[in-house]
């Protein structure tokens, strides 16, 4: 029984079913985080080299890459990996003790570029050749003996969806550091003579599929990268995809909501009142029960777009909108991202890992949280229903306006990076086209749960810290009620059990809340910024929305019930028509004027008002300084665009 560990690096070209295969090698056997100095990840999988082996195999994938010798950030990882001066964190750096080249069998030609360049390396190889279901199916019968004494390594042929063929590569790879030899001097060439290469693991078939076999995914591709069809097109799979998120995450998003609210009860009924009860309660179990309930829209996402990634079409989707995005800046494969953060911003800058080029990736990510994600959507409630409140229609053109406001600033924003900080040459779209093919529900499942678990180890630990901070600062220093919340207890407690005693009580309790709020720590914070704000008119009450909406956009609607309204409950009844008839210290003004309601609107369609944002942001563009920038950028220009609409009204 062989022991000890065998380090194989899995390469390939894009598209060539490579996560698949490593998905159905290792399952949940793995974990995922960036390689050192990067944001391209590391994905290391483990697996048994046989089922009675105590052998371990550790399979380091690889980013995909058409070429070793390309001057991008993720050929210079494959590159450094296979030559021992890089590995993913926690991992010695020296050199796999083999390589897996992973190649397309319906496109052998090509792919057997990036062999002779791994062929260079001088490590003992393997050669898969995957998607040999579709090769078959178009009258390309490949040798895989005579491939493997041209090649001078071990070629397997396999379909990564089979368990037998994935059974066939695992039993190769154990045999590969043992049997494999260095392949022959006149590899170095080997890309030079990929034809002849192919011409003899085909016996002299065809290249490729004739004219007939091709038209049906040539009408196809006539359709969804045509320039208007195209873009028709997108926008409607891509509607879909986001009616799917909203609708079918509503449902675990209210239990998981309803769980923690159960929760927070239970500690409140069950612990003797005091600190440590509140801050379970409302830090501990608020700040993860606000990280959680992000959950299923990012299951959700990632697992639509693993799906239609496998399909082949969102590679079509990407060279469409190129087209759109490339004169700002952008490339295709940013408008993903961008359509995700509508749902939220943190897996919309997730999804951005997606776009191979470093300054494309940082420049999506920078713009991403200006489109209006659905944290915003109670703000603009509130605010265009204080704005029209007889009037659905021109609600629903403000709340329109708002979603258009957003996207043209993330555009214009990326316009002036892409030509100031991000200065470059834009990396051309070199995209190939896969076949199309049903997806792998597997894969797109597993895709699914590595990013559910890396967004709760790394985004959910710094986003229940700032929820933490919030609370203390809203909840300190405790102060004692005023004198006419003692009348209104005493009057309740004499009172029988019923409609008055409760009313007497929640009125007690509204003016508790409403008293403590502007005695907090966050008030107080309120109060010192609030000389910034008072060119927008605005006064502290806003300002300590503005502070605790740091958390989360959503809380200013609570916080103006609590602080305005004195209402802890922002759906209760006639909450809304109290915060409208609000009035300032002076007890004449109203806290929400025309004027103010407006710069309010537009300070938050373009304002960076969410930590865990920043959070997320500092962690996918790598490093800080990138968050402090975005924070720097957006609230600047919320400021100065919600001093102008001050100044015009």
């Amino acid at each position: 029984m062989s022991t000890g560990l065998l380090r194989i690096a899995l390469l390939g070209n894009p598209n060539t079913g490579k996560t698949t295969l490593f998905n159905a090698l290792c399952g949940l056997r793995h974990k995922t985080s960036n390689f050192p100095g990067t944001t391209q990840e590391a994905r290391l999988g483990f697996l048994k080299a046989t089922p009675d082996s105590a052998a371990t195999i550790e399979i380091i994938d690889l980013p995909g890459v058409y070429s070793l010798e390309l001057p991008h950030g993720e050929s210079e990882i494959c590159r450094n990996v296979l030559a021992g001066t890089l590995a993913p964190p926690g991992e010695p750096a020296v050199a796999p003790d083999a390589v897996c080249v992973v190649v397309d069998a319906t496109n052998l030609a090509r792919n057997l570029t990036i062999v002779g360049e791994a062929t260079r390396r001088r490590l003992p190889m393997v050669v898969v050749l995957n998607m040999m279901d579709l090769a078959r199916r178009r009258g390309l019968h490949l040798d895989a003996a005579a491939l493997s004494a041209r090649l001078g390594c071990e070629v397997v042929a396999c379909c990564a969806k089979s368990a037998d063929s994935v059974a066939l590569v695992r039993a190769a790879l154990s045999r590969c550091r043992i049997s494999s030899e260095t392949p022959p001097g006149n590899q170095d060439g080997l890309e030079r003579w990929a034809d002849e290469v192919f011409v003899q693991a085909t016996a002299g078939q065809r290249a490729g599929p004739t004219r007939d076999e091709r038209s049906p995914t040539d009408r196809i591709d006539r359709v969804v990268t045509h320039p208007v069809l195209g873009l028709l097109v997108f926008v409607t799979v891509m509607t879909g995809l986001f009616w799917v998120i909203f609708t079918a995450a509503q449902i675990p998003m209210g239990l998981i909501e309803a769980l923690f609210g159960t929760l927070a009860t239970w500690v409140e009924t069950t612990m003797p009142k005091g600190l440590l009860r509140d801050f379970i309660a409302s830090g501990v179990l608020g700040g993860i029960g606000g990280t959680v309930v992000f959950l299923p829209q990012i299951c959700l996402l990632f697992f639509l777009i693993s799906l239609l990634e496998d399909t082949g079409y969102l590679a079509r989707a990407a060279f469409v909108m190129d087209r759109v995005l490339r004169p700002f800046g952008l490339p295709g494969l940013a408008f993903v991202p961008l359509l995700s953060s509508h749902a939220c911003a943190l897996p919309g800058i997730m999804a951005a890992r997606a776009i191979p080029d470093r300054s494309d990736r940082l420049a999506t990510i920078l713009v991403a949280p200006f489109t209006s994600c659905s944290a915003r959507i109670p703000v603009y409630v509130l605010l265009t229903g204080l704005l029209f409140p007889t009037s659905p229609l021109k609600q629903s053109i403000a709340f329109t306006g708002c979603y258009a406001l957003g996207i043209v600033a993330a555009i214009l924003s990326a316009f002036v990076a892409r030509r100031t900080i991000l200065r470059g040459r834009t990396r051309p779209m070199a995209l190939e086209l896969p076949t199309y093919k049903v997806p792998s529900l597997r894969t797109a499942l597993l895709a699914t749960l590595d990013r559910a678990f890396v967004f709760l180890r790394k985004a959910g630990t710094n986003i229940l810290a700032i929820c933490i901070v919030l609370w203390w600062l809203s909840a300190f220093p405790k102060v004692e009620p005023p004198a006419t919340v003692g009348v209104l207890r005493a009057e309740a407690a004499i009172l029988h059990d019923g409609p008055e005693r409760a009313r007497v009580t929640a009125e007690a309790d509204r003016l508790e809340a409403s008293h403590a709020a502007s005695r907090s720590y966050a008030a107080d914070l309120g109060r010192f910024i609030e000389p910034v704000f008072r060119p927008m008119d605005y006064d502290w009450r806003l300002c300590v929305g503005v502070v605790t909406s740091f958390a989360a956009r959503e809380v200013f609607v609570s916080t103006m019930a609590v602080v305005v309204a004195g209402e802890t409950d922002p759906e209760a009844e006639g909450v809304t028509q109290a915060i409208a008839s609000a009035t300032r210290d002076d007890g004449v003004t109203p806290v929400f004027t025309q004027k103010v309601s407006w710069s309010l609107l537009v300070y938050y369609v373009l304002a960076m008002q969410c930590l865990p944002t920043l959070a997320v942001t500092a962690r996918e563009a790598g490093g800080v300084k990138w968050a402090f920038l975005q924070l720097g950028w957006m609230s600047g220009l919320a400021y100065l665009g919600a001093l102008l609409v001050a100044l015009v009204l």
